[in-house]
């Protein structure tokens, strides 16, 4: 056994492995439309498959617990097929687990996420859970640390869902996630309301995502491949794992009393 998944371990296996384990990943995805080429388990396919990499990378250390398979995905559901949470629900979910896992002596916890949308949620969690819970919580997308690699292989202005980098990781990781004969560029809807909510702009808010794109894509999935899947995934990778170990090599971990607690 080179990495400790909890899914795949019996309660002695587990037992054994919290003996070195002080940290557990909590695999974060979504259940919403991928465009007509990618299976709408995406988002939480992915978010395993980075945790189990990483738990591999940094064994004996971490666990993985339980994918979390649906997030906040209210802007897909005009297309059939995608399941919402609210933002309350997945933050109950969370506190749940967290609590679960602190009873067996886990005291941090990082919520690797496959899916932007929640992304905030996640923010309040951690500021949250910190607070009440005494548990270290920290949260990050998968493939944010591939800064490198995004610059080197991913050209289109507009990416990030079901688009060139997306299947290229789905290529490297699950490529049962993708049709490869129903590849499609983003049908982009030019001049929409959308175009002033986006990153970057003085005001940010919701809209859905068919005022955006007619076939639920954006980027240019044809240019996707398993070398740039690779590339951006493996770096990825790297950047994550230091970024755990510098968590864990840090300070001792002590037990904050939750009434004590605060951000700093």
């Amino acid at each position: 056994m080179n990495s400790y998944v909890l899914t795949e371990m019996t309660w002695p296996e587990v037992e054994d492995a919290l003996k070195t384990a002080r940290m557990a990943i909590i695999p974060v995805g979504a259940h919403e439309q991928h465009g007509p080429h990618m299976n709408e388990s995406c988002d939480a396919v992915l978010a395993t498959e980075m945790a189990k990499r990483l738990a591999t990378a940094l064994y004996p250390e971490v666990v993985v617990a339980p994918t979390v398979n649906m997030g906040i995905s209210p802007h897909h559901m005009n297309f059939p097929g995608t399941i919402s949470l609210r933002p309350e629900t997945l933050l109950a979910l969370l506190r749940d687990m967290v609590t679960s896992l602190k009873q067996h002596g886990l005291t941090k916890v990082l919520f690797l996420n496959g899916h932007g949308g929640n992304q905030s949620t996640l923010s309040i969690a951690c500021a949250t859970f910190t607070q009440e819970l005494g548990v270290e919580c920290y949260y990050a997308k998968t493939t944010a640390a591939a800064k490198v690699a995004m610059k080197k292989h991913i050209h289109s202005m507009l990416y990030g869902h079901s688009c060139e980098r997306e299947v290229s990781e789905a290529y490297y990781l699950a490529p049962h996630l993708v049709r490869p004969e129903r590849l499609e560029k983003g049908d982009i809807v030019e001049g929409g309301r959308w175009e002033g909510l986006r990153p970057g702009n003085p005001l940010q808010g919701f809209y859905r995502y068919e005022e955006m794109t007619r076939n639920g894509c954006i980027g240019d999935a044809t240019q996707a491949s398993y070398e740039i899947g690779r590339a951006i995934v493996e770096e990825a990778l790297e950047g994550l794992a230091t970024a755990v170990r510098q968590v864990l090599d840090g300070a001792p971990d002590v037990a904050v009393p939750a009434e004590n607690a605060s951000l700093t």
